[in-house]
């Protein structure tokens, strides 16, 4: 038989930062006619979203279901307590932290950013020498990401309400977590955040399509004395809805929704607290890995400090064109799919093709990560790209330590 060698048939690999891969019993889920939208089943089965939903945020307030995607939830945040002309701080470790100023900046709203740049977390001590002199008050709301998924940063929010409560400031603390909940341990209430924001297509394993807005009393305080909010931005009616179609401000995304009562099963079987012990073990996997390669080659982690990286998503340096050519190659050839370099150079400039991302979060597993840091290896082989040996001896000795506590 004559034809061309295919190592790419088979089930495809999504390793790129969000979506991340959807489980079978999702999609499955999702897999039926449209259902009543007035009465009945998804009626019910939306009022217990929202408590499981809270404890995966680990908060006892406020939980808003919009239609969107993670940009959307930022806007909405932004909407329901602040005004334009109102004040805020943005502390910036990446490319998604100058998109939600960008969102306020779009809102009408006087936005200060200190920019820390791509390679190191939150100066907290630089934060809160500017809310020491903002004796007025003038700024409103910080927003900070807690992992920026264009540099894989993981930033210290418990640190920054210490910071707010040391200078006795009373600013709400607004928090970006859609790359990190349900992968990095994120506590909202027990970290003083006032508002959080995420999008269902990575931690939450569903599709994308749906974003969540959590807020307490405070940030509700703030909502209630607003002169106006947008009809459709209101997280009032969608948190406390007198009729069904006020969660979602109309039409429900039916399908969407018995994906989420799935995914959300999923985790609270697992428990949140394992949850974030697999995602972190599994990342340090990947950074052994990354660590060898690293030895004799050009590749590197973004993040060299491990206390300061996601459990999420790791950001690499290749340099030159290497990153694009290795992407190129492993999509076409096996079927592994990794993730573009963001934030890190100009789209147009010949740097962006040095870097690139790998996302572990959500649905994965062991044997997922190594066969992904095995596409990895064939794939820095087959294109020449000089890599120290030993990756893979030393992923699996980690994942290995952990069978080992397990038993």
């Amino acid at each position: 038989m004559s034809g061309t060698l295919n190592l790419s048939a088979g089930r495809s690999y999504l390793a790129i930062p969000g979506p991340s891969v959807i489980p079978d019993q999702v999609l499955q889920a999702m897999h039926r006619p449209s259902p009543n939208i007035y009465a009945g089943e998804l009626v019910d089965m939306t009022a217990t979203l929202i408590p499981d939903l809270r404890r995966v945020a680990r908060t006892k307030h406020h939980a808003a279901i919009y239609i969107c995607n993670g940009h959307g939830a930022w806007e909405a945040a932004l909407s329901n307590v602040l005004q334009p002309g109102d004040k805020v701080l943005v502390p910036s470790s990446g490319r998604f932290a100058i998109g939600w100023s960008e969102m306020a900046e779009g809102l009408g709203i006087d936005v200060e950013v200190i920019d820390f740049g791509n390679h190191a977390p939150w100066d907290l001590a630089r934060v809160a020498e500017r809310l020491k002199a903002d004796t007025s008050h003038q700024i409103k709301a910080v927003l900070g990401v807690h992992v920026d998924t264009s540099s894989s940063i993981r930033n210290d929010v418990p640190g920054l309400r210490a910071v707010l409560d040391a200078e006795q400031h009373p600013a709400l603390l607004m928090a970006d977590c859609i790359a990190s909940l349900g992968c990095d341990r994120f506590e909202m209430d027990d970290w003083g955040v006032d508002v959080m924001v995420t999008g269902s297509q990575k931690g939450l394993m569903v599709p994308a399509g749906l974003a969540f807005v959590f807020f307490n009393d405070k940030a509700a305080t703030v909502r209630a004395a607003m002169p106006r909010v947008s009809r459709y931005w209101d997280w009032t009616p969608r948190a406390n809805p007198e009729e069904f179609y006020q969660y979602f401000g109309g039409t429900a995304p039916t399908h969407h929704l018995y994906g989420l009562r799935v995914s959300l099963d999923m985790i609270h079987a697992e428990g949140i607290e394992n949850v974030w012990a697999r995602h972190a073990q599994l990342a340090r996997a990947i950074w052994a890995a990354c660590e060898a390669w690293g030895q004799d080659g050009p590749m590197a982690m973004n993040v060299t400090d491990p206390a300061l990286r996601s459990h999420a998503v790791t950001a690499l340096r290749l340099g030159g064109s290497r990153a694009t050519q290795l992407r190129e190659w492993l999509e076409q050839t096996l079927g592994l799919t990794l993730g573009i370099g963001l934030g890190m150079a100009p789209p147009c400039s010949p740097e962006w093709h040095g870097f690139f991302r790998l996302g572990h979060m959500g649905h994965l597993n062991g044997h997922m990560v190594m066969g992904l840091l095995g596409g990895i290896e064939a794939g820095l082989r087959a294109l020449d790209i000089p890599h120290g040996a030993g990756a893979l001896d030393a992923a699996a000795a980690v994942l290995s330590e952990a069978g080992q506590k397990a038993s």
